[in-house]
């Protein structure tokens, strides 16, 4: 039986651990030829995890704020394996909760720049050559709940994020009419290599417990679920969704703030 992604290609930014690793994993399992990228070297252990499981894959180590390196990954799906079916714009910083009045302008702008400027040059790179192409592709881009609404990360984090989603949301009108899906996931609290001192620093007081006590399933994430939900909307499963931001957050944006069992 050939997988949802069989004969196509697909490029994951962020893919040297957690989410991005995950999806280029699961995307390789079903089909897909994959350039792996990122600004971490462990993007070449990611490459060598799809290679051993018999996928082909490419490895990009670089900046991804940068327009010359994302370039050089859509040219290398080109080259490598022949076209570009699917982008999966995951890569993202976290930089901290640092307060409003000591945040500074450099710190701003060096998490916009890799969170947000970012994706636009991946969605960009990738939109131009699906369209030149005729390719009917899927383009998806990691937002966060952050991005919905305060109280899931810091102001810099949660403004990049907010903005992931309005480009996505502004995008697929822009490229209306090509056939080219785009839209956004919204992860929860997942295990990852940005959130791992969370997860350390919970399971070193025995507080582990309380990790995701806040959404209705009571538990933060795998970086596996995440991916999941990437691959339906890199599929023709998802055909009809376009310019949408899909939480993947265990129920926490289903909900305003509440004490537990009181509604007064």
């Amino acid at each position: 039986m050939a997988g949802r992604l069989e004969g196509r290609t697909a490029l994951i930014t962020g893919a040297a651990s957690g989410i991005g690793r995950a999806a280029s994993l699961l995307f390789a399992s079903e089909g897909a030829s994959v350039v792996a990228a990122d600004r971490a070297a462990e993007v070449e252990e990611t490459v060598a995890m799809v290679r051993k499981g018999g996928g082909r894959a490419e490895a990009i180590v670089g900046d991804l704020g940068d327009k010359a390196l994302v370039d050089k990954a859509v040219a290398t799906a080109l080259d490598s394996f022949g076209g570009l079916d699917v982008t999966f714009a995951n890569a993202g910083v976290s930089g901290g909760l640092v307060p409003l009045f000591e945040l500074t302008p450099e710190l701003w702008n060096d998490i916009l720049r890799i969170n947000l400027t970012g994706v636009f040059l991946a969605v960009q790179a990738s939109a131009k050559v699906m369209i030149d192409r005729g390719t009917k592709g899927s383009i998806i881009c990691t937002a966060s709940v952050a991005g919905l609404r305060s109280g899931a990360g810091g102001i810099p984090y949660s403004a990049s994020k907010a903005g992931v989603i309005s480009l996505v949301q502004t995008v697929a009108n822009q490229i209306g009419g090509t056939g080219i899906r785009i839209n956004a996931v919204c992860p929860g609290l997942t295990e990852t290599g940005m959130t791992q001192p969370v997860f350390d620093m919970a399971r070193a007081r025995g507080t582990d417990h309380k990790l995701g006590q806040l959404n209705p399933l009571r538990r933060a994430a795998v970086p596996d679920e995440i991916a999941k939900v990437a691959l339906f909307l890199a599929s023709d499963e998802a055909s009809y969704v376009n310019g949408q931001a899909i939480a993947v957050d265990g129920g926490l944006s289903s909900s305003h703030p509440v004490v537990p069992g009181k509604m007064a």
